[in-house]
């Protein structure tokens, strides 16, 4: 089941947050902190993979809302939506430890923003994932140019070129083909 009460409590702390003047430029890095509970489990006794990128999500959800993103999100029915990613386990996460997500701007192009988003647990790297996610009009279905959420708020010069490794990503990507049937 979806998180939903950490979702709440998430969106209350980076509003929280942004009301006393804790904001986001895009070029920072958002950082949540969360406890592995037994909803997160599986019957390996860790953190499911799963789970691991719902929580993800919430990272996002931060970043956005800090960022000021979120506002203009409600303001203009827009949505986010991720249309690709790949991830790295490297570290087991058990029941009861602590962790932290880190999620930063890593490239922007055209129409998508990569986002690199880091779990650590105990203080140890324990996930890696990069992500290629867009911001969507809800009406019609479509994902508008990074331009205009750029401009919206209030950053349209931004320019992250994305680093070796997220570039090689992006191509090797672009070779993969989608199932037609």
């Amino acid at each position: 089941m979806y998180p939903f009460i950490r979702l709440a409590k998430t969106i209350g702390k980076s509003s929280y947050h942004t009301l006393k003047g804790n904001t986001l430029a895009p070029t920072d890095t958002s950082q949540v902190e969360f406890i592995c509970s037994i909803n997160d489990i599986d019957n390996f006794l860790e953190m499911n993979n799963g789970r691991i990128l719902t929580l993800f999500d919430l990272g996002r959800n931060d970043f956005a809302i800090r960022s000021g993103l979120g506002k203009k999100l409600l303001a203009n029915r827009w949505g986010l939506v991720v249309a690709g990613s790949t991830i790295q386990y490297r570290k087991r996460v058990r029941l009861f430890d602590k962790i932290r997500i880190d999620t930063r701007i890593a490239a922007i192009d055209e129409r998508w923003f990569y986002i690199e988003q880091v779990m650590y647990c105990n203080g140890k790297p324990a996930s890696h994932a990069l992500l290629r996610t867009g911001v969507t009009n809800l009406l019609s279905g479509k994902t508008l140019p990074a331009q205009t959420v750029l401009d919206a708020i209030g950053h349209g010069d931004l320019i992250i070129e994305p680093d070796t490794w997220v570039q090689a990503w992006i191509d090797a990507d672009k070779l993969r083909t989608f199932p037609t049937k």
